[in-house]
């Protein structure tokens, strides 16, 4: 990886610009794309209770149709993502962390950006997974709730333990122990995904705001407040801020606050639901405060000083986004190999430094502070034990749930 002299850009920044340039704006990433949809969306799991000091027994023994492992013989790993998700030199050509994989192990890593949403991509391979055949990737990147869903049909393979001993050491509590994948027997996770809400100081114009209430509420914020139209953080902030567990509510909880928010709707409190559109309302003023999701809220703030974020007292969501190899992989321990890569400290914060979003792995602090220190000490980014108690996640919903908080949801928005 190249070196940074001091009175140059972080890795942080040059790829904040190259983002911009390419793009139009800032943050065209992962966080730009359609996250989530209906149809079986799960969310991950809070904090797990761990067993001793490594990873809990899985719960979940269904498992996945293993095939023949041609890794031996063939150094290659084909490794699916999504749009500007890893880290790249200022050539735009090479991804440092994939080159020094191989120069490691000798393993090619061909890296396809081919994921631009959950249900679009799951659509895509679904059909050769449903007959049994190789797709063609032996890792795929996908966001918890469709994660759950392909570990529950058995369409992903089992992880080998003894091919990821830094995943297994280094892997963060916040993270061990989702609802969908106990122990993580079939998953490990790529990157965290956390929501907050974020606010421009000058449109705040000296209004505090300090929670949800505050953006639902506070007729001073009037016609100046947004929410995500991504129904897991809108309704699992409200939840949070209303006493509720995201993790545990009932149907007549989250009634209760979609009729919160449906009032705040009625009467103009919120301008409007957004995607990662709302990055534009808040640098430009028209959002005072919204919710936002944190890997966007660090890209605005190195742009802008009038943006901030605070984490509510009741608490934030976080979802992630997921390795997983695919049944009939050709090659499962090569793919092992490089999951495993990305959980050793230095390949972690090298990750982290470029695409700035909630690092999985554990001891990556002082690795990431020799390439930009504020990232290092950005609770966003490596989150202090004092924010991941307060993350919470949406827990998983059965069919009928989710037709029916879909509508609700969709409903609510216009959508």
């Amino acid at each position: 990886m190249e070196q940074y002299e001091p009175d140059r850009l972080s890795p942080a920044q040059v790829a904040a610009m190259r983002r911009s340039f390419r793009n139009g704006r800032a943050a065209m990433t992962r966080r730009s794309l359609l996250r989530a949809s209906a149809g079986g969306a799960l969310a991950v799991g809070g904090l797990g209770a761990l067993t001793g000091c490594g990873i809990p027994a899985a719960g979940n023994t269904k498992g996945g149709v293993s095939a023949e492992d041609h890794s031996a013989k063939e150094k290659v790993v084909n490794f699916s993502n999504w749009t500007e998700y890893i880290d790249v030199d200022e050539s735009e050509k090479h991804h440092p962390t994939l080159d020094q994989f191989k120069k490691r192990t000798g393993i090619s890593v061909k890296y396809t950006e081919d994921i631009n949403d959950n249900v679009e991509f799951f659509g895509k391979i679904k059909p050769q997974l449903a007959a049994g055949q190789d797709t063609g990737r032996d890792i795929i990147v996908l966001t918890d709730w469709l994660a759950a869903r392909l570990i529950r049909l058995g369409w992903v393979q089992k992880l080998d333990a003894s091919n990821l001993p830094h995943a297994y050491t280094n892997l963060s509590a916040q993270f061990r122990n989702p609802d969908w994948d106990p122990g993580r027997a079939y998953s490990y996770v790529w990157q965290g995904i956390s929501t907050v809400i974020a606010y421009n100081k000058k449109a705040l114009d000296g209004v505090e705001v300090k929670s949800v209430s505050d953006l639902l509420d506070n007729p001073k914020l009037k016609g100046k407040v947004g929410f995500l139209s991504e129904m897991r953080d809108s309704i699992g902030m409200t939840l949070l801020d209303m006493g509720k567990d995201p993790g545990k509510f009932t149907a007549d909880d989250y009634d209760a606050a979609i009729a919160r928010i449906q009032k705040a709707v009625d009467k103009g409190q919120i301008r409007r639901f957004t995607g990662n559109d709302y990055t534009s309302d808040l640098t430009s003023g028209d959002f005072a405060a919204c919710i936002a999701w944190a890997g966007d809220v660090v890209q605005l703030k190195a742009d802008s000083p009038d943006i901030d974020f605070i984490i509510p007292d009741s608490g934030y969501m976080t979802s992630t986004d997921n390795f997983l190899i695919p049944n009939k992989a050709r090659h499962k321990t090569n793919a092992e190999r490089l999951i495993d890569f990305y959980y050793e400290p230095g390949p972690a914060a090298e990750l982290a430094a470029y695409i700035n979003y909630v690092t999985p792995v554990d001891g990556v602090k002082a690795e990431l502070e020799k390439l930009d220190p504020d990232a290092a000490n950005n609770p966003l980014i490596i989150p202090d034990k004092a924010m991941a108690a307060k993350s919470h996640a949406f827990r998983s919903l059965s069919s009928k749930e989710e037709t029916a908080f879909e509508e609700k949801f969709a409903k609510l928005t216009g959508a």
